[in-house]
């Protein structure tokens, strides 16, 4: 495991992949990640997922089949991708050209109470995607690091998976809106289709 102060901070981190952002969907993941984007700028092409745990990634599975010509990135954390490990599986098969998902690891289940997670215990993401056949993986712990991997997002031809190691904190919450009938509107809105 990374010593925390081999960390990135997590705002710092959404910053960075959401910098130069063009016309790149988001899905967060529950609690955090959701935070993370909103104190960066609420966007209508962004896809809160507040309540489904272990479902950002297959989400973003299904909006990058749906939607070929645009990029899209998956933000979540290590607890809901750890409750979604099968969906890298299903990922894997499809192998979508225009997928990125980050998962930003610190170790904790930041929404409970920040008890330990897998991860600190040894789980080791990457190989997992790795081991379910998503060939670009990175590992992730400072910001130079980062900003590659952002700028892979906008330019591969393949899945990526990425494990970004954030800090242990909480930082102030910044929450977008919760209602989703409106969250699915204003993001079908800013995908050109009708509500």
């Amino acid at each position: 495991m990374i010593a925390n102060d081999r960390r990135l901070d997590r705002r710092l981190a959404m910053r960075v992949l959401l910098d130069r952002r063009d016309d790149l969907l988001l899905v967060t993941g529950l609690g955090s990640t959701t935070w993370d984007a909103a104190a960066v700028g609420d966007d209508p092409r962004n896809f809160y997922l507040w309540g489904a745990m272990g479902a950002a990634a297959l989400v973003g599975l299904g909006l990058a089949i749906a939607q070929p010509a645009r990029r899209v990135l998956v933000v979540t954390g290590d607890g809901e991708m750890l409750m979604g490990l099968g969906g890298l599986a299903t990922i894997a098969v499809q192998r979508p050209p225009n997928l990125a998902i980050a998962v930003f690891d610190n170790a904790h289940y930041g929404e409970t109470g920040m008890q330990p997670s897998h991860t600190e215990a040894g789980v080791d993401l990457v190989a997992v995607a790795r081991a379910c056949g998503i060939h670009e993986t990175f590992e992730i712990s400072d910001e130079l690091g980062l900003r590659d991997f952002a700028a892979r997002v906008h330019k591969s031809a393949t899945t990526l998976f990425a494990r970004v190691a954030i800090r242990a904190d909480e930082p102030p919450r910044v929450l977008p809106p919760r209602d989703g009938v409106y969250l699915k509107n204003r993001f079908r809105h800013a995908l050109g289709l009708e509500p």
